[in-house]
């Protein structure tokens, strides 16, 4: 019932009240310590009252509990040296990592405890010293394997066409090689070597992502824009592209053209989950990401249903004309395709100025010119703008927080030895088995006295324009000189109170 009782206050809107009421059931707790304290008990989804705190962004209850935790070990003037309990955010040791809740909660407010005292320092201390130098290795191991894989592509096993073509439009020379012939030169073993490299990759891919998506759960693994959700799946996507193709070349099918040009493009857009790494391209890896699965995924509903009347459009009005002529509507496929270059202005409208055009095709590429380029891609650019504006006001807290999220992804998957655990034992200062942080705090008491000497002087200040205007609004007759006087006497007296407020701060200097 107390532990029930703590969780239910971590939710409470008045912060004091609810402060209190922790301390006072925690008085009566026999279990102050070890496993057996009603605050290390978890609720059904498995939080304890501190991890409940950081998790709804109840910075207020958090900073307490905080407060209860830490150990002054040592003061001397301004300089004081705390030491932290960090037992439930160090995420070296916990399958449920407070970091890692508080970066996959949608509560923006949660956010804000990434800048706060001891998980601001705790993350610099893990980014600094292991986070950035493993991940800038692991950004240019991936580049290394992506070029390998490249090319392989371009020098991938094809031999001439020796078959006669069946149709004018038919341009195909090469065609792909079966397997007894894909391997039997010099040059073919050492492209060999790197697709056994890309093929590991693969494989290495999987057995890393899966884990991860059994531990936390497809849709909230895959639906995070900061724990870097569609660069899962686009990692995951590559690698069952390069396994299709492996089984292709070994079953010697045609058509490996189609999973391999969609590796190329996955496995190198996939090079941008690596800008966050760096403060200056972080930000903007998000703000793709949420143009691409927000704005244009809806964006492309409304595209798709243009596209498909205006291509059926223009394919029945060139239904009966001669390909030759005007090919880009010869069949179906093709009117679509043309429709989809025509809507994003990358061609012009197709005409043949030579040839009779008939006259429906002028009606309707001058409704699609309107609809489309007028009207939908400036809608277009209108949501994107607004997407980039939401998104610049916070691009400190979301890099903050993809550090945060890559730097338990590391943890997780390097093995303790390249990665110790941060922090000090508290056996070392008789504090038992739990772990803490070691901060020093610079104290300046002289910053507190000009405070109140500036909320002392505006004061002051606020009266004497108080009393001026009184004395204004008491005579509308005489206002001029009532003005004036009042404005004298202001300047007088604020003079008087100023030269007195630098009296007190020159004697205590």
């Amino acid at each position: 019932i107390g532990n029930t009782v703590l969780h239910i206050l971590v939710l409470q809107p008045n912060k004091t009240f609810a402060c209190h009421m922790y301390s006072l059931i925690l008085s009566y707790d026999r279990n102050k310590e070890g496993p057996g304290s009603l605050e290390l008990i978890p609720n059904n989804e498995g939080l304890s009252p501190f991890k409940l705190a950081g998790v709804e962004g109840n910075t207020v209850m958090f900073q307490y509990l905080m407060q209860k935790r830490k150990q002054n070990l040592w003061s001397f003037g301004p300089l004081t040296t705390v030491l932290y309990d960090i037992t439930e955010i160090d995420s070296w040791a916990e399958d449920q990592s407070f970091l890692e809740l508080i970066v996959s909660t949608k509560k923006r407010e949660a956010r804000q405890i990434l800048d706060l005292t001891p998980v601001k320092e705790l993350v610099s201390l893990k980014w600094n010293m292991y986070g950035r130098p493993y991940f800038c290795f692991l950004a240019l191991f991936y580049i290394l394997y992506m070029v390998c894989f490249t090319m392989c592509c371009v020098y991938r096993p094809l031999k001439p066409r020796m078959g006669n073509r069946t149709s004018s439009r038919d341009n195909t020379v090469y065609v792909q090689k079966m397997l007894q012939e894909s391997y039997v030169a010099y040059e073919d073993e050492l492209r060999l070597v790197g697709e056994l490299i890309t093929v590991i990759g693969a494989v290495v891919i999987l057995v890393l992502e899966i884990p991860d998506i059994l531990r936390v759960g497809a849709a909230k693994y895959f639906g995070q824009t900061i724990l870097g959700g569609p660069f899962h799946i686009i990692v995951i996507t590559y690698a069952c592209m390069i396994l299709v193709t492996m089984v292709m070349r070994l079953t010697s099918t045609t058509g490996e053209v189609v999973p391999m040009s969609f590796a190329l493009v996955l496995g190198w857009c996939n090079v941008m989950y690596f800008a966050r790494g760096f403060q200056m391209l972080g930000p903007f890896t998000i703000m793709i990401q949420k143009m691409i699965f927000g704005d244009l995924m809806r964006f492309c509903w409304l595209m798709a249903v243009v596209i498909l009347g205006f291509a059926s459009a223009f394919y029945i009005i060139f239904q009966t004309e001669n390909p030759e002529n005007l090919g880009q509507f010869y069949n179906y496929p093709m009117s679509l395709f043309t429709t989809f270059e025509l809507f994003l202005t990358i061609i012009d409208g197709p005409a043949n100025y030579d040839v009779d055009l008939p006259f429906m095709y002028s009606v309707v590429y001058f409704a699609f010119a309107i609809i489309a380029t007028l009207l939908m891609l400036n809608l277009l650019i209108a949501m994107m703008g607004d997407t980039h504006w939401r998104v610049a006001h916070e691009q400190d807290e979301l890099w903050r927080a993809q550090v945060v999220a890559t730097t338990v992804m590391l943890e997780r998957k390097l093995p303790r030895c390249l990665w110790p655990r941060s922090g000090i034992c508290g056996r070392e200062f008789g504090l038992g088995d739990r772990w803490y942080l070691r901060i020093e705090d610079r104290v300046d008491p002289n910053k507190h006295k000009m405070m109140r000497y500036t909320e002392a002087f505006k004061a002051q200040d606020r009266d004497n324009y108080d009393k001026g205007s009184e004395k204004l609004e008491t005579n509308r007759d005489t206002l001029c000189k009532k003005e004036l006087s009042a404005l004298s006497l202001s300047r007088s007296t604020s003079r008087t109170s100023s030269h007195r407020g630098w009296e007190i701060l020159r004697r205590n200097t």
